[in-house]
């Protein structure tokens, strides 16, 4: 089954047409809201080059789990 995603308000003008594989090898700039000041300050603090960096990041996932937990807890 094909899947079909929408991603103009997630990523940079550039970025749209690309493949996942070509916008995980970009760096997080083409994330829009994301300016290449970011990427610097990203590379200069956890050695993040690339979204896919971005994304396997163990802080960003692990506090992406602590709050998906919590917006379970007591549910």
């Amino acid at each position: 089954m094909a899947v079909n995603v929408v991603l103009d308000k997630a990523l940079d003008k550039a970025y749209e047409n690309k493949s996942l594989n070509e916008i995980l090898s970009a760096p997080p700039s083409a994330l829009a809201g994301l300016t290449e000041e970011h990427d610097k300050q990203l590379l200069a603090a956890l050695k993040i080059k690339t979204i896919a960096d971005l994304a396997n990041n163990k802080y960003f996932r692990l506090a992406a789990t602590l709050a998906d937990l919590a917006a379970k807890e007591g549910a």
